[in-house]
């Protein structure tokens, strides 16, 4: 049954890689909050925007590219073209990792002290511009993995990069105690960098073996129109890849404007919530240590089943993607239906543990009376949550990445509405407030499209079967 359905086999494969790996980075996050503090945690934090921002330039938008077009040409029998448009990816992935690792470590003090208002950030953004070209390639490769439907090598380098993040910081902190030295809270970012080595080598190497085992035929040119081919075998191949560089500009730069857009705004999210609790009365420290307990500590725990969403997210777009260039309506549907109710199930059911065992959970995992209470605040979220990420790559893979992106905006921007006029007004509770009526929101408006489009098709189905 595997074997005839890879999307269930590549589902459960990532399902269960995410979730050793995300049971890894639980315990990680506990470490780390019992080392550096809740203070630390906070400070560790603050370097998301950086990092969200860089990557969506770097990698995002280039990933979902070689996943969807490696769908459709491996449908069309066209494995070549799958192979340059993995290289044409490379390329560009890379050019942008370059460019951006330059101007992040050149630039660390500055965005450290103006943009995320904090000089210790320093070191962590210099360290992070460092794994960026690394991340790009491992990306690209775990792309092109997903759009062959082949989850296998993506979930061990997922696992892979987790257990060497985890144990190079475990190993340098236990060292540190060893020798009486108190190490930095760089050490974080530095686990990341040796994460992202091992896992690029990694990949680098399963691909290596694919592409040697691999003979692929000359059909590559079948779909290039007639007038933009050349006589010769080099202008040929150059006429190729410049056809391939374009298709992919032509959904990546939509794509990575959106992602950018989007992570921009959570990126001013990120750095008002602390600025803002110092507004409504707390201290600098205390406003960090509660930014660290909410991102640090609760998001990772309320966020852990979505490492069965995530997998069926991954999946899905290829997977739409390839029925859609088959003109296999009926199987669309049925993914789609299932895929939701599934995640409401699972949605509702951690909504119920959440909201009677929060308490609990914050005290026995944290140590942290803060944290157990935000997590059931946060519970009443978790179906919505858990929905968004499908509802997106639905959205993607049936080319409605214009909606999708627009909805995530504007429930953003609703978002940071509250972080911006209600968090000074009554804490950090106006913004768990925002979280929930913005997904809500989020998750009515992508329904409703989605809904409108699948009529729509419903009823042209129906008029090419008359």
């Amino acid at each position: 049954m595997f074997k005839k359905n890879p999307f269930i086999s590549g589902t459960l494969i990532l399902t269960a890689t995410g979730i050793i790996s995300r049971i890894i980075g639980f315990f990680y996050r506990i470490f780390l909050s019992h080392h550096i503090g809740e203070e630390g945690m906070g400070i560790y934090q603050l370097l998301a925007p950086v990092m969200a921002l860089s990557f969506s330039l770097t990698c995002a938008g280039i990933q979902t590219s070689i996943s969807k077009y490696t769908a459709s040409y491996i449908a069309k029998k066209q494995e070549k073209s799958a192979y340059r448009i993995l290289a044409t990816g490379f390329f560009l992935s890379l050019t942008l990792a370059v460019l951006t690792t330059c101007f992040l470590y050149r630039n660390a003090a500055w965005i450290a002290a103006s943009l995320l208002t904090e000089a210790r950030c320093e070191p962590l953004v210099r360290i992070y511009a460092l794994s960026l070209p690394f991340a790009c390639i491992h990306s690209c490769i775990n792309g092109y993995y997903y759009g062959l439907k082949k989850s296998m090598v993506p979930s061990v380098t997922q696992l892979v990069e987790q257990l060497a993040r985890v144990g190079s910081v475990f190993a340098i902190y236990t060292y540190s105690e060893y020798m009486r030295a108190e190490p930095s809270i760089a050490v974080t970012m530095l686990g990341i960098l040796i994460g992202e080595v091992c896992s690029t080598l990694l990949s680098m190497t399963a691909l290596y073996i694919h592409v040697a085992k691999k003979k692929v035929s000359e059909d590559y040119t079948d779909h290039i129109p007639m007038r933009r081919r050349i006589g010769s075998d080099t202008g040929q191949s150059a006429t190729t890849y410049f056809y391939h560089l374009s298709e992919m500009l032509h959904m990546t730069l939509p794509l990575m404007a959106n992602r950018l857009t989007l992570n921009f705004l959570q990126s001013v999210e990120t750095v008002q919530i602390p600025n803002r609790l110092v507004m409504y009365g707390m201290s600098k420290s205390l406003a960090l240590a509660n930014y660290g307990v909410l991102t640090g500590m609760t998001y990772p725990l309320i966020l852990f089943p979505c490492a069965v969403t995530s997998s069926v997210s991954v999946l899905l777009l290829p997977y739409i993607s390839e029925a859609g260039a088959k003109g296999e309506f009926g199987k669309i549907k049925s993914a789609i239906r299932k895929s939701i109710l599934a995640c409401l199930l699972l949605g509702s059911i951690c909504c119920v543990l959440f909201l009677l065992f929060g308490p609990f959970l914050g005290k026995l995992l944290f140590d942290s009376e803060l944290a157990g209470t935000y997590i059931q605040i946060l519970s009443l979220a978790c179906p919505l949550l858990y929905l968004g990420g499908i509802l997106t790559s639905i959205l993607n893979g049936l080319g409605k990445s214009l909606h999708a992106f627009c909805f995530n905006a504007f429930c953003l921007s609703l978002r940071l509405f509250f972080v911006i006029f209600m968090i000074p007004r009554i804490g950090m509770v106006g913004y768990l407030v925002g979280i929930f009526v913005s997904e809500l929101a989020l998750i009515l408006l992508m329904i409703s499209a989605l809904y409108r489009h699948l009529h729509r098709e419903s009823c042209k189905f129906c008029v090419r079967g008359i």
